[in-house]
């Protein structure tokens, strides 16, 4: 009872008597037809001023975008705002490429081994990881990249060539780089997988050396990946063999090893002489 007498008191499930229902009926259909006179109005002014356009106007709203030019040479070149449109799609590709055509995959394979070999798990992080091998990728990778823009994006900026030479030239030095640090036995392998005949490594096409710097950069990580294991497996198995025979056969010789571990590769400087080392197998800094 006394709920009813609040709900009634703030104006809920008051009774509407047949007038009022009218009124807000005809309220509501009075709104309806403002919103239908204001939509026949703009619809009229819209079909207006499209009839009014001159042929003229018309004749101008064509797709400039997908325009296509031919050079005098038989090779085609697309409008600007398409070629737009395919380096953004091409945009998407960029982590794929920078982890298959540059020194990522042997920096961040090395790391992730020397961390399985330390005994530590989570230490250094992965983003750790990966931001180093990043930053490691683009102190190697700078001398290709600088050749990337002086000869192919650079002179496509100031107008000099076309979209096509510039992919061209742009490859160049990519190629270069990859050819200089793949195995000649991975390259011999792909080309017969690939069933073509090569007259020379320089005409070797990219679909066939990006796979073979792909195995070549796995090997070469791996070889770098036990070098580094050895030092750190001797100590393993010298505090195993010393728990072994004190019969403390219950603790783990990983618990144990990991500071002797974490000493020695504080002591002799170990991250210098890993980034050294990655940073010679690509041939910087070394006398030739």
């Amino acid at each position: 009872m006394h709920l009813k007498l609040r709900r009634w008191a703030a104006g809920q499930d008051l009774p509407m008597t047949g007038p009022e229902r009218a009124a807000v009926l005809q309220r509501r259909l009075g709104s309806l037809k403002r919103t239908l006179g204001i939509s026949a109005v703009l619809t009229l002014m819209c079909g207006a001023l499209l009839y009014c356009m001159s042929t003229a106007s018309a004749a101008d709203l064509d797709m400039r975008a997908f325009t296509v030019v031919t050079n005098p040479d038989g090779t085609q070149d697309y409008s600007l705002s398409l070629q737009v449109v395919i380096l953004m799609t091409l945009l998407s590709f960029l982590p794929s490429i920078v982890i298959m055509m540059t020194s990522f995959t042997r920096i961040v394979i090395v790391l992730a081994i020397l961390r399985q070999a330390l005994g530590l798990q989570t230490s250094p992080s992965n983003q750790i990881i990966i931001g180093l091998a990043l930053f490691m990728t683009l102190f190697i990778m700078t001398p290709v990249f600088d050749d990337i823009y002086s000869e192919a994006i650079e002179p496509y900026l100031n107008d000099e060539i076309q979209a096509r030479e510039a992919l061209v030239r742009g490859q160049a030095p990519l190629h270069r780089f990859m050819l200089s640090q793949t195995r000649q036995t991975d390259i011999n392998a792909f080309v017969e997988f690939a069933g073509i005949e090569v007259d020379s490594p320089e005409a070797l096409p990219m679909r066939v050396l990006i796979p073979a710097f792909m195995v070549s950069e796995l090997k070469t990580a791996f070889q770098i990946g036990f070098m580094l294991f050895l030092p750190f497996l001797i100590i393993d198995l010298v505090v195993a063999s010393i728990l072994m025979a004190m019969g403390m056969m219950m603790l783990s010789p990983m618990i144990v090893s990991l500071p002797f571990k974490l000493m020695l590769f504080v002591l002799v400087d170990g991250w210098t002489l890993i980034m050294g080392t990655l940073i010679s197998s690509y041939g910087i800094g070394v006398p030739t």
